[in-house]
């Protein structure tokens, strides 16, 4: 046996084709969807009645130990303080704001807001304590115009606070701020009476849930509105792409954010429908926060691990020489998910080998395609089709269009799961959405078999990404990046492609500190100053450019120059979103000047040129 059994039937994604005279294709389920709840609370509901001693959701404490929050528990709380929001003048027009990251306080708070109605918008807390000149946060607080302001761990968000939020806006805490009234989320608290029923009945599945905060090309954000409808149906959705996960409570170990819809609706809806257990992991996908993430592996066992990619290049190095992470790791593991980027080939390969050497056979690894506008699900994977890029065939619900975009083809997608748009910004709603309804996501996909689209889809880029060189040749961004990534790994953390109207391409490299470090032999992780000046760096990444360019002779392939950033990516400038993440087009804007270097004639003595 190879792979872990679970209950994909040959049904399980069964799609039907209609191709039509423009060149669109259209994918349609053959599975209807499940009947999905009215609201992510009446599954909370549910579970407190069957299961009220369940742990829902878990923290370790300052001391270390677990603090759990049980179905009842969370049922009951949240009830006591939708009643005191209920006092308090909120709505879609003033909805809470949460500055602070994942905790036990912050997840209560979320679920009160929905029991009461109220549409709440966690904000990523790098806008309130990375940002130097606060642009983003202000600009959200303008476009929201809050009644409340919840920031646990308050001290931490007393700048941000005091020059963005207004005088008169209610603020909830756990310390005093100077000059403002902080109140604490128990002073809310209240016994529940016929008003907070009558609220609570009045949610449905079109009632907004919360504002995601997405950012575009210009690096501010746009609020997704997220309703009920898309965070239930998405929760389905992902039962029935993932069967196993109703053969018993999921266990979820999850670091990831709930500013972000992989974290905050996708996975948080996995937990609640399937009656699980969320514990929050306090680590992070870096050299030093991952300590943190082996100590709660190595005590709690997930029956689906869901991450990032470098979430899991980073998992693969610990397995490898941890005996009993590895072993109480793979446990009782169903399958891995990952999301929000490509997962490089090699590191896929590394955790066949770590599961078939734990249990004799693969864990399934599983993915699919998604956006915060798609609450988030659009496609998934299955284990026979899953490799590096594939995204697989339309979850049930949703109806797939693959529009002729120049020369690809653009996936859109309609279904219970689609956000009707933005909050305040009816244009960028308008546009977001083609004449049949069709969200359109912005990311180009081409068929693994062009006689049979049920084979299924993989990623192509974006098409915003793609440009033209001087010659006329297009470059598709995406996979030449992808491509790069593998072939300089470890070492990158991204690539930015450059080259429009050029001649020959170039690119901008960001490289992973730690990695480099381990790469080079080197006692501790360099400055990033440091790294960038060293010689034997440059000298093996001009070696693996020289590698990929006698493989990819064309114009539209082929890397001529490289250069490394000369200083880490911008939260500010829009450079780098809180996830990690390039901005390709920002980088390419803001660094002007390095792309004048890397087309300079000669070229300087820093750019790393192939033909030297």
């Amino acid at each position: 046996m190879t792979t872990q059994a679970l209950q994909w039937t040959p049904d399980s994604f069964a799609t039907v084709v209609e191709r039509r005279p423009d060149g669109a294709i259209l994918l349609r389920p053959q599975k209807q969807i499940a009947p999905y709840p009215r609201h992510l609370l009446e599954s909370l509901a549910h579970w407190a009645g069957i299961a009220p001693e369940r742990t829902l959701v878990a923290r370790r404490d300052l001391q270390g130990n677990w603090q759990r929050i049980s179905y009842a528990e969370m049922h009951a709380r949240v009830q006591r303080i939708a009643a005191g929001l209920l006092s308090l003048e909120l709505s879609g027009e003033r909805p809470i704001a949460i500055l602070s990251g994942n905790s036990l306080d912050h997840l209560t708070m979320s679920f009160a807001a929905m029991w009461a109605g109220i549409p709440y918008c966690p904000v990523s807390p790098s806008y309130s304590l990375v940002s130097a000149d606060f642009k983003k946060l202000r600009y959200v607080m303008e476009l929201l115009t809050p009644g409340l302001v919840v920031a646990f761990d308050t001290p931490q968000f007393s700048r941000a606070i005091a020059a963005t939020v207004a005088a008169d806006c209610e603020i909830i805490g756990d310390a005093p701020l100077a000059g403002r009234r902080v109140r604490q989320l128990q002073d809310l608290e209240r016994e529940p009476t016929g008003v907070v029923a009558a609220a609570h009945v009045r949610v449905g599945p079109d009632t907004i849930a919360k504002y995601l905060l997405t950012s575009g090309s210009t690096g501010l954000p746009k609020a997704v509105i997220t309703t009920q409808r898309m965070m239930c149906s998405n929760a389905v959705m992902v039962r029935q792409a993932m069967p196993f996960l109703a053969d018993e409570p999921p266990v979820l170990v999850d670091w990831l954010p709930w500013n972000h819809t992989f974290g905050g609706s996708h996975n948080i809806g996995l937990v609640v429908c399937n009656g699980g257990s969320l514990y929050m992991d306090d680590g992070k996908p870096t050299p030093s926060g991952f300590a943190a993430t082996v100590r709660n592996l190595e005590e709690i066992a997930p029956t689906v691990y869901l991450n990032v990619p470098k979430g899991f290049e980073t998992l693969v190095q610990h397995l490898q020489r941890n005996a009993a992470l590895r072993r109480n790791f793979y446990s009782r593991l169903r399958a891995y998910f990952f999301a929000a980027a490509s997962l490089s080939q090699h590191i896929w390969d590394e955790l066949d080998a770590l599961s078939m050497r734990e249990l004799g056979y693969k864990i399934p690894m599983l993915s699919g395609l998604g956006a915060t506008e798609t609450g988030p699900s659009v496609t998934f994977t299955t284990p026979e089709g899953a490799r590096a890029g594939v995204i697989g065939l339309p979850a049930s619900g949703n109806i797939v269009k693959l529009a002729p975009v120049g020369e690809k083809l653009e996936i859109r997608a309609r279904g219970p799961n689609i956000s009707p748009g933005y909050w305040r910004q009816p244009e960028l709603s308008a546009a977001a959405f083609d004449a049949e309804g069709f969200y359109r996501m912005g990311d180009a996909v081409r068929l693994l078999d062009p006689d049979d689209p049920t084979r299924g889809l993989k990623f192509d880029g974006r098409i915003a990404e793609d440009f033209k060189l001087a010659s006329g040749t297009w470059v598709s961004v995406g996979p030449l990046r992808a491509e790069l990534l593998a072939v300089f790994a470890p070492l990158l953390q991204d690539v930015v492609i450059a080259g429009l109207d050029r001649d020959f391409l170039a690119a901008l490299l960001l490289p992973d500190l730690a990695a480099c470090a381990q790469q080079l032999r080197l006692a501790s992780p360099p400055t990033y100053d440091a790294l960038v000046s060293d010689a034997s760096l440059r000298l093996l990444l001009q070696k693996r450019l020289r590698d990929h360019a006698r493989r990819n002779a064309s114009n539209s392939t082929c890397i001529r120059r490289a250069l490394l950033l000369p200083s880490p990516p911008s939260l500010d400038g829009g450079e780098i979103t809180d996830k990690g993440s390039i901005n390709q087009r920002a980088v390419l804007q803001c660094r002007a000047a390095c792309i004048a270097e890397l087309y300079g004639e000669p070229p300087a003595s820093s750019v790393i040129c192939i033909d030297e």
